[in-house]
């Protein structure tokens, strides 16, 4: 697994300390897996988390899967990323995202028109500010004339979470990759990597970061995991962006894109994902549905053992 980085995804049931979901972070730097991905729901706020967990890690790269754009200007976002970078010793990786649309307009009452211009500009503000610490940009939604001091917080990279071509163009284009969710080898291959290395070449860029997130069980109980990830992820195949990954996959749901199975098995579908371009991958441990707590640690274990070779 020389090929590709193996991190672990450090979720948030909503119910933990401040203690427990820091103890996330450093058992898995304890473990051997050489990144920890905190995502954005509606519990604890993701860079806070990143911030106070890289204040008590030392080799670990920590990265946000992802930050919301649209709930920060880019301004006090590429501020945010800095201090949590300062805070982190230069381990931190910036993943953001626009969301979706049920979130940005019904649930925060904000306008979802055209989020690829929204991320375009966002980037373009964001960009400069964590690279050098200054920008001058006056575009349709944004205008920010701005300098930004954090020793030791600059440069910061940056992954998108988005899916679409645009999207795709601005990952290579603007910033230092793409970070997925429930998007499948199939796609990863043939849309996702390529797309997202040739804007990074035609824009003079570096090879681009691939992080890929998918649902992970170690079990023989392949069926009831399946049944089990199809009903926990059902959500995803209602939003725009992530049934069109599924219906580029050729599959129903999300329950089949997760990763079940034995060791065999999860090492081959991980091979697969780094041949199609995949540079980190992002395990989320899930339980096999027979066995909630042994199955999820069989996992962990597994997956660290993959990260330390």
């Amino acid at each position: 697994m020389n090929d590709i980085r193996i991190g672990i995804g450090c979720g948030d049931n909503g119910s933990e300390s401040v203690d427990e979901l820091v103890g996330k972070v450093r058992n898995a730097e304890a473990a051997g897996f050489q990144s920890a991905w905190i995502p954005s729901f509606f519990q604890f706020d993701c860079l806070t988390w990143a911030a106070l967990a890289g204040r008590e890690t030392e080799r670990i790269e920590i990265g946000t899967a992802v930050a919301v754009t649209h709930s920060r200007h880019p301004y006090y976002m590429a501020q945010q990323a800095a201090s949590t970078n300062a805070a982190c010793g230069g381990r931190f990786v910036l993943g953001i995202g626009p969301s979706h649309q049920v979130v940005i307009e019904g649930m925060l009452g904000l306008s979802y028109e055209k989020p690829g211009r929204h991320v375009r500009e966002y980037l373009e503000v964001m960009g400069p500010l964590g690279q050098a610490g200054k920008v001058d940009f006056d575009g349709d939604v944004y205008k920010v004339h701005a300098t930004l001091k954090v020793e030791g917080g600059t440069p910061f990279p940056t992954v998108i979470g988005g899916l679409g071509p645009m999207m795709r163009k601005l990952a290579g284009r603007l910033a230092q990759g793409s970070i997925t969710w429930m998007t499948g080898p199939k796609t990863l291959g043939e849309r996702i990597a390529p797309d997202v290395a040739a804007a990074a070449r035609a824009a003079g860029r570096p090879a681009p970061r691939i992080v890929s997130g998918f649902p992970v069980v170690l079990t023989n109980e392949v069926e009831s995991a399946r049944k089990l990830a199809s009903k926990i992820f059902a959500m995803y195949g209602t939003l725009p962006s992530y049934r069109a990954m599924l219906d580029h996959e050729g599959v129903d749901g999300p329950g089949e894109i997760a990763l079940i199975g034995d060791e065999k098995t999860l090492e081959a579908a991980i091979a697969r994902l780094a041949s199609a371009g995949v540079t980190d991958f992002n395990a989320n441990v899930m339980p096999d549905g027979k066995d909630r707590e042994g199955s999820m640690q069989r996992s962990f274990d597994f997956l660290a053992e993959l990260a330390r070779r």
